[in-house]
């Protein structure tokens, strides 16, 4: 069973059908596109950091201009058809567990019963929201990247955006076109004015592999690599919109205090509190298997859950990344294959 139909889930599948292994796919949205198929309007394919291939099928010219999420979410649904996936949608899967020698998944569909499992829900649907003081007493509005759509809907409001990651910048990018803004960050961003380069990629995937064997928490790529600043990105630089102070103390009715003066003010108004604080692994799942080392995280190599050798986790950790999800998905597929016997794989 592959759980999740988004890059890393697809790129399992393909490798699986490519070994005559026998599989389901579920996937809990409407359809095709993965976290892809809920990203905001704005965010064009032309300013996306890039979009993988999928193995086997390029990703086909568009315009640039069209929003990222549809080019996505009709590729995804034009891979599921050419490599005909057994996709089953929407299903969504509330637990896994241990059964005498099958993995007992409990679905929304009923349940099942699997020699393997590979994980590859992501993590779009588990937004982090970091606990400050007088977060509840907030009298505006406060939503999470999850939530937005555009900028427009702040026009004529006072924003706070909260976060030093790529999604932070872009987002601040755009609202602060449109209204006034106050960026927060817990440690000062880092732009790269040099390209991104293969060998920085690799250094940061590492340090998150090494994270992951030790059974700690993942991390932040991008607190290894900087950020490279798209060109609306840029722009907002040049006007001086990227102004970044030091991250707030606590939240009051009407806005966000430092218990330091900052700039000469204990206090800033606010309207809308935005939360660009990133995203945890979706496994609640998982949580009968009680897979946690004590370091928070769960311990993988080369995919396969060392608590759990059943189970492999894609889009988990160092193969957080469209790149690193199409790799992983070809090694949980060798995996998988490596655990069945002969008889199961030329069922598909």
């Amino acid at each position: 069973m592959v759980i999740g139909a988004g890059q890393a889930g697809l790129s399992t599948a393909y490798h699986l059908r490519r070994d005559g292994v026998g599989f389901v796919l579920l996937d809990h949205a409407g359809g095709p596109g993965g976290a892809w198929r809920y990203r905001w309007d704005s965010l064009l394919l032309g300013r996306t950091h890039r979009i993988h291939d999928l193995p086997g099928m390029p990703l086909p010219a568009a315009d640039p201009d069209t929003p990222a999420s549809r080019v996505v979410a009709d590729y995804f649904g034009a891979y599921e058809r050419r490599f005909e996936l057994p996709v089953r949608r929407p299903v969504d899967v509330r637990a896994v567990r241990r059964g005498a020698d099958r993995l007992l998944v409990d679905t929304s569909a009923g349940g099942w019963a699997a020699r393997t499992v590979v994980n590859a829900t992501g993590t779009w649907e588990r937004p982090y929201w970091p606990a400050y003081p007088g977060r509840e007493s907030f009298g505006g509005r406060q939503l999470h990247t999850a939530d937005y759509r555009s900028a427009g809907e702040f026009a004529g409001r006072h924003v706070v955006v909260v976060g030093g990651g790529a999604s932070a910048t872009q987002l601040l990018a755009e609202i602060s076109a449109v209204t006034s803004t106050t960026w927060v960050t817990r440690r000062p961003p880092v732009f790269r004015d040099e390209p991104f380069t293969e060998e920085l990629g690799r250094a940061a995937v590492a340090e998150v592999d090494r994270r992951v064997r030790a059974g700690l928490l993942p991390g932040s790529v991008v607190s290894a690599t900087g950020l490279v600043p798209t060109e609306q990105v840029r722009a907002a630089i040049r006007r001086g919109a990227l102004r970044r102070l030091p991250m707030f103390d606590r939240i009051t009715p009407t806005g966000i205090a430092w218990d330091e003066p900052v700039e000469g003010r204990r206090e800033r108004a606010a309207d809308v509190i935005l939360w660009c604080t990133g995203f945890r692994p979706a496994l609640r799942h998982l949580a009968p298997l009680r897979l946690r080392e004590a370091g928070g995280g769960i311990r993988v190599e080369d995919t396969r859950v060392i608590a759990e050798p059943r189970l492999f986790l894609v889009g988990y950790g160092p193969s957080a990344s469209t790149i690193g999800a199409n790799r992983a998905g070809r090694v949980a597929a060798r995996g998988v294959r490596a655990l069945l016997p002969p008889a199961a794989t030329a069922a598909a």
